[in-house]
Parts: structure tokens; sequence; C-alpha cells
């Protein structure tokens, strides 16, 4: 499989609402209904475009894998648990094609993600993820996130983790 990266457009969201509902279906069937089950709309899709980099990954014209990176601090995210930093990049949402997961995508995706928040320019990459069996931290543990945080926000336990770049 050859990917290929881009930011994602209007004309894209039709694709990642597909992508991001087959991933909460996914979940939900795997581990029960929980946040992880709402399937995204398409006005919602654009409007986290106007607000931040949702960067696609492609195989052909298929949308396989999609992140979301933002300036802006999640509302979930309390900076007091991570590592002071002029300028932070915060990753929101990721999912891969359930049927491709677990063949090295959420990786690149992850790489891809580095490069934007160098370009930016940012300093580090957090995030949070459920602290549950539907959570993705260790997939962010050893793809070399550094947990900092365990906490509970609006009865969700998550995990907050960062990534601190280096020049």
């Amino acid at each position: 499989m050859i990917l290929k990266f881009s930011l994602a457009t209007a004309a894209d969201a039709p694709s990642l609402v597909a992508l991001k509902t087959a991933t909460a279906a996914d979940l939900t069937k795997r581990y029960g209904t929980g946040f992880w089950s709402n399937p995204p709309t398409e006005r919602g899709v654009i409007a986290n475009m106007r607000h931040a980099r949702v960067v696609l990954a492609r195989n052909g014209k298929t949308i396989v894998g999609t992140l979301r990176l933002a300036n802006k601090k999640p509302w979930a995210i309390d900076i007091g648990y991570f590592t002071p930093v002029k300028k932070a990049i915060y990753l929101t949402s990721m999912a891969v094609l359930p049927e491709l997961q677990r063949q090295g995508i959420g990786r690149l995706l992850l790489q891809e993600a580095i490069s934007q928040a160098r370009a930016w320019p940012a300093d580090a990459i957090r995030l949070d993820a459920f602290d549950a069996e539907a959570g993705a931290g260790g997939f962010y543990a050893r793809c070399g996130f550094r947990e900092t945080a365990r906490v509970v926000y609006k009865n969700n336990p998550l995990i907050y983790f960062e990534l601190i770049l280096s020049s």
C-alpha cells in the first residue's frame, strides 16, 4: 500500500464521514456504546476543517486514515499536566478504516503529524485518549508519546500524552 498525505477539503467531507462512521461502528461493536459511538456529520467535519488541519492518508483515491491537528487547546485538556513549551499543537482525533488497522497507517499518520507540527512551527504535540479498552493509549505510547497524567473529565477517564519535538 502506497500512502499519500494531504490536507482535507470540503470535497472530502462525505468520505471522512464514512470513514469515521465505520470506525465508530467498529468500536461500538467491539466495546459497547461510549463517547466513541457518536458518528460525525458532514457539517461537523467541514467545521473541523475551518478550525484545524485535517490530514488525510490516501491509498489511491480512497481515504484510509485521518487525524486532526489544532492550535487551540481542547476543552478536556488541562495544560498544567504538560511540559511548558512556547507552542503546542493538539491532536484531537484520529481514525483508520477498521479493516486496515494494524498495518502501520496510524504510525505513518503520526509521522505526518510530526512533520506538520514542525512546519507549523510547534514544540510539542499533545493529546488525550480514553483510558478504556476502546482507547488508543497503548498505541500512542508505542509511537513514542509520553504519558503525562490520568484524569477524569465529565465522567470520562482520560490519559494525557505529549511528544516534545526536538529542534
